[in-house]
């Protein structure tokens, strides 16, 4: 009978890399060099969790600054209408998740996409001869923020680009980098009220470009598109071949002298996916109900991008289900007045707001038309001891204890960002302070170039 002797020489306990030598009946045959695992911790954060970044976080965060303990902050920032209790929902609206929530129905898992009668529920509310929509056409999400993110995944491959406007909701960039896709923005023009710089944008189309991002009402401007400008836009999108993602989270959220138009109703050629929501209009953010309309009546998309949006949305399991049992009541028994009350609240404040800053050397803001926001541009040279809007916003909390988001978070310098949702005492006394803190540091032309001798 054999007899078998494995002999292993390696150097220290957990040698990297053995040599082995087996012995038979006295005879040596050496197995050469086999590599031996040294066990050890070795966990990294994702390459996507390193790509995502969040402009505003990252901005705001190093803001290192203390408010004046002399005064109240007053925090104009936050797209949030919850925070001050001014903008609550309708009574109609809590009714109906509280009915929900009591019948127990709603209770278990819902599909990917949403429950049928759901989907039909905003199809129906969305309808129209121009852009008709059925329940097949409607993929319920989690918040509007998941629907952007569930149609850049649809349409866009790590390697192209999407066109994305500048100033924006800065989560388009952060979705986007993420997923490997590059970001090309194009300019808005705050002398056209904020309209599309249309030579640019189509400048930016190349054959790597998967989708042109529209958000119509905007965030963070305030600005809400004619019909022709609209129209423009489709043109472009059509010579190029370029579906559009529209994001209408403010969708008829403006003013009594403006008109929103889905951007839908106006094209039968371009495929759009318009994302939407309770959120806004509502007043309900942290309800998380979102939602893609698929517009399509070319069928460009066909069943692949259909059937994507499902895949997709499989990952996870959907919207919660207590809202989506509501949605049907929300959207169809909400009362007209409802809207009505909270756009003449913010259409007072948006007017107190342009009015007031207007009044202040140095500052020129433009007048929104819808949305929940107001951009003001900081005349910077009459700001010498400021390097940019950054610095200026800084020193606004510090002296003032007033908090306006700087625009190089939406990738516009030199101005910043004012949200009105707030209640109209505290937009006042928050311009007031404005208004104390530009007189405070304004430079007229001959001191500001005083002031640039000294540095």
């Amino acid at each position: 009978m054999d007899s078998y002797l494995i002999q292993v020489n390696g150097h220290g306990d957990h040698a990297p890399m053995l040599d082995v030598h087996l012995k038979t009946n006295g005879n040596s045959i050496s197995l050469g060099k086999v590599k031996g695992r040294k066990p050890r911790w070795a966990v990294r954060a994702s390459e996507m969790s390193k790509k995502t970044f969040n402009p505003v976080r990252a901005i705001v965060d190093s803001m290192k600054v203390e408010p004046n303990p002399k005064k109240a902050m007053i925090s104009l920032s936050l797209g949030d209408p919850t925070v001050f209790g001014n903008l609550p929902t309708n009574d109609e609206v809590t009714r109906a998740v509280k009915e929900v929530l009591d019948s127990g129905r709603y209770n278990g898992y819902a599909p990917s996409v949403g429950y049928q009668s759901c989907r039909e529920a905003v199809a129906t509310y969305y309808n129209c001869p121009e852009a008709p929509l059925e329940a097949q056409d409607v993929i319920l999400t989690s918040g509007c923020s998941q629907a952007i993110e569930l149609a850049l995944a649809v349409l866009a491959n790590p390697g192209q680009n999407i066109l994305v406007p500048r100033p924006g909701f800065s989560l388009y960039k952060t979705l986007a980098l993420s997923m490997g896709i590059e970001v090309k923005l194009y300019n808005l023009l705050p002398e056209k009220a904020w309209e599309i710089d249309l030579k640019h944008l189509e400048s930016l189309v190349d054959e790597k470009t998967a989708c042109l991002i529209v958000n119509n009402p905007s965030n963070p401007c305030g600005s809400v598109f004619s019909k022709s400008h609209l129209q423009k836009i489709l043109a472009v999108a059509s010579r190029q071949c370029v579906p559009i993602l529209a994001d209408e989270i403010y969708g008829d959220m403006v003013f009594a002298d403006c008109k929103y138009e889905p951007i839908a109703t106006l094209s039968t050629n371009v495929p759009i996916l318009s994302c939407g929501g309770l959120a806004k209009r509502w007043l309900v953010p942290g309800w998380r109900m979102g939602w893609i309309l698929i517009h399509d009546r070319r069928d460009i998309f066909g069943n692949e991008i259909r059937d994507g949006l499902l895949r997709l949305s499989q990952r996870i399991l959907g919207p919660c289900t207590i809202v989506q049992g509501a949605l049907e009541r929300i959207l169809h028994r909400t009362p007209p007045e409802f809207y009505h009350n909270t756009l003449s609240i913010l259409k007072s404040n948006a007017d107190l707001c342009y009015a007031a800053l207007s009044a202040i050397p140095g500052l020129q803001p433009v007048r929104p038309a819808g949305a929940m926001y107001l951009m003001v541009e900081i005349e910077m040279e009459h700001f010498p001891e400021f390097e940019n809007d950054v610095e200026f916003t800084e020193r606004l909390i510090s002296e003032q204890s007033v908090f306006c988001l700087p625009a190089t978070c939406f990738e516009y310098p030199n101005f910043f960002r004012v949200v009105i949702t707030v209640p109209e005492e505290m937009i006042l006394e928050a311009c007031s302070r404005i208004q104390e803190f530009c007189e405070m540091h304004y430079q007229g032309a001959e001191g500001a170039q005083d002031l640039e001798c000294d540095k």
